[in-house]
């Protein structure tokens, strides 16, 4: 299998070292590329086209955010996966509205980060108890199915509500009798059908449409 290319953008320069100190032991991960800002990512990605870009919340010129809305609106297949320092769920619950795919934070121990981050590449990140209580929040009051059509089979509307309760692959895999490689079929079907980014928007279009009980 091919590496994973990252694209690293962080505006201090010993915290792309360390990342890069970290991802260099690895043979499934390649740097392409670091940035210092959000304008210099989306230069780059244009340039370089990465997998996965690992980037910064907090940033001079252009912050990561606002660098995430306009890459996943240009290059909706490029994963973000936002870094920090920390878990403020305001910041990373807005990153993940605008495509990230999730968030690691930067002090936690290399081997856990590494594992972390080739979940993120997999598509095999369950969402976070944190993540699906602002959700709620956001969503409270929605019950019945809204009458529209919603251009999902019965298979891949069983697989969204267990993404929404935070299942991982796995246990959607064990609980539907199914292979993971049939999940993430699926999950892809369902993100290409609804034009949608992550679990988090999956989730958010479950307790929007009414679909979870």
């Amino acid at each position: 299998m091919q590496p994973f290319r990252i694209l690293i953008v962080d505006d201090h320069a010993h915290a792309r070292e360390g990342i890069r100190e970290i991802l260099e032991e690895f043979d499934d991960f390649l740097i392409i590329g670091e940035a210092k800002n959000g304008k210099e990512a989306i230069q780059l990605t244009e340039e370089l086209i990465p997998d996965i870009i690992l980037m910064d919340i907090k940033m001079p010129m252009m912050n990561g955010l606002e660098a995430t809305k306009i890459i996943k609106s240009k290059f909706p297949f490029v994963k973000i996966v936002m870094i920090t320092v920390s878990d403020d769920i305001t910041d990373l619950f807005d990153a993940l509205k605008k495509g990230a795919q999730g968030y690691l934070l930067k002090n936690i121990q290399s081997d856990t980060w590494i594992e972390h981050l080739r979940a993120f590449a997999l598509d095999e990140v369950p969402m976070s108890k944190e993540i699906a209580l602002q959700i709620l929040k956001e969503f409270p009051q929605k019950k019945a199915i809204e009458e529209e059509n919603i251009p999902l089979s019965n298979r891949e509307l069983e697989v969204l509500q267990l993404v929404a309760k935070g299942l991982s692959n796995k246990e959607i895999s064990n609980t539907l009798f199914i292979s993971e490689h049939t999940v993430k079929s699926h999950l892809k079907n369902i993100l290409s059908k609804l034009h949608l980014d992550n679990r988090v928007q999956l989730t958010s279009y479950a307790f929007q449409k009414g679909l979870m009980d």
